[in-house]
């Protein structure tokens, strides 16, 4: 963070302060703020989150051991750290995120990009990142830090020489967007897709078109507009683009596109691309699998020659990366026994493209396992989209079905009504009993999809097997 003094920063939160240790209202903190007493270094801020299962506040003491400058506390603590009391931590964490990305923004040339979609963020988030990385220091979220205590804690990492912040902001409500997007107001709002993710908690897809706008309504006004050419609900949002005086870029498919892939290959070692980038012709090798995967690399291509970055400097750096991010289409195991593990999220539209991954990148003699759990977040959508996973999986002739929990039971059923009644799909109530057969079910030549949502627990499952077959 930038270097404030307690008397500020109490001002910006409209906070109570309390000095300790010999502190004054003149004492600078400079040191980075976090809600994890465990990961308090020196000259740290603390903020004493309340959560589900415990209080921050319990934890203030070991923030000061560890050598805590401040704690951003809800009442008074006896503990001998600075404190700032106010009514609402989370609140208050917002508060300082906006004011901190304002100073540097005003005295430098920080440029910040916001990502929105139903899938690919986090994805698109450390693609764009690798690319402005070597243009200058550029802050991104920690694996899915965008709600809204991960997104504010991102922005506060900035510095007074920071050029780019990369911002991804998911949504659990309508309106949650809105408000995070707006402790910066992006210079670059980026849309992906409009899908069933969360649609439960929406109320429908079309409920999640209005959230998923949000983003463009909270990018500057005369800012850019970085669109999904080939969603139509993302198309959709150009008119509240130009209403803001905000030019749009296309990327996708489609001929509409500045930045399209005319071309693609996949391999179980990554994904081929043919690409115009403005009409200029290139070509991308992208190491991370799954063609899904080429629409996030399109996106942060978009995104980043937008900024000024040459296309064949910003491709060059997609080539580099390796994985998307820890439990997303991350290849484990070995040449004998391939396990993707992408169980960390999940929803309708991602678990088609991650089962078709798996039919595209297994070849003649070899055999594709499907290993699934639940979707959450879809609500009264939840039974339909299950069963459609399950049809899905026999129309690519999954040839093992692998179903884990009674939350995904339906995606079993379904594959047995559909024709897989001979051994091709199986139900397991947990994880361990899944593993016991998969440990001696899987053999030389099988290529395994682990996926489910992060409730489910199943990317614990592909470390295990990923660690059985390395």
């Amino acid at each position: 963070m930038i270097s404030l003094s307690l008397s500020t920063i109490a001002d910006v939160l409209g906070g109570r302060l309390v000095t300790r240790r010999g502190d004054t209202g003149d004492t600078l903190v400079s040191g980075p703020v976090d809600t994890d007493s465990r990961l308090i270094a020196p000259g740290d801020i603390f903020v004493a989150k309340p959560g589900e299962t415990t209080d921050g506040h319990l934890f203030v003491g070991t923030a000061r051991e560890r050598g805590a400058a401040l704690a951003i506390v809800e009442r008074e603590l006896a503990d001998e750290v600075s404190q700032i009391v106010v009514p609402d931590v989370v609140t208050a964490l917002s508060d300082l995120a906006r004011d901190v990305v304002a100073r540097v923004r005003a005295a430098g040339e920080l440029k910040i990009v916001g990502i929105t979609g139903s899938n690919g963020k986090t994805t698109t988030k450390n693609l764009l990142a690798r690319i402005l990385e070597d243009e200058g220091e550029t802050v991104s979220p920690r694996a899915s830090f965008n709600n809204e205590v991960g997104a504010p804690l991102t922005m506060l990492r900035v510095t007074d020489a920071t050029r780019y912040l990369v911002s991804e902001f998911g949504a659990s409500a309508p309106g949650a967007i809105a408000h995070l997007a707006g402790l910066v107001t992006p210079d670059v709002g980026v849309v992906l897709m409009v899908g069933m993710a969360h649609a439960g908690g929406f109320g429908g897809i079309e409920s999640t078109f209005h959230a998923k706008s949000e983003l463009v309504r909270a990018t500057r006004e005369g800012g850019l507009a970085v669109l999904n050419v080939d969603d139509p609900r993302v198309a959709a949002m150009e008119p509240i683009a130009r209403e803001r005086g905000q030019d749009v870029r296309w990327f996708g498919r489609s001929e509409r596109a500045e930045v399209r892939a005319v071309d693609v290959e996949v391999s179980a070692s990554g994904t081929r691309a043919e690409l115009l980038v403005d009409g200029q012709a290139y070509t991308l090798t992208l190491r991370v699998l799954g063609e899904h995967h080429v629409m996030n690399a399109l996106a942060a291509l978009a995104a980043a020659t937008a900024l000024g970055v040459p296309a064949a400097d910003a491709i060059a750096r997609l080539e580099t990366v390796e994985i998307a991010e820890r439990w997303r289409m991350q290849p484990l195991g070995s040449d004998r026994v391939r396990i993707i593990n992408d169980a960390y999220n999940a929803s309708p539209d991602s678990m088609a493209a991650a089962l078709r991954t798996l039919a595209q990148i297994t070849g003649p003699g070899e055999r594709t396992v499907a290993v699934l759990g639940a979707m959450s977040e879809l609500g009264e959508y939840a039974d339909e989209e299950h069963d459609r996973v399950g049809l899905l999986a026999v129309r690519l002739r999954i040839q093992r079905i692998v179903v884990i929990g009674p939350e995904a039971r339906r995606m079993y059923l379904e594959a047995i009504a559909q024709g897989s009644w001979d051994g091709e799909a199986v139900f397991f109530a947990d994880a361990d009993a899944a593993y016991d057969y998969l440990s001696t079910e899987l053999r030389d030549g099988d290529r395994v999809l682990v996926k489910s949502s992060n409730s489910a627990g199943l990317r614990h499952l592909g470390d295990r097997l990923g660690d059985l077959f390395a």
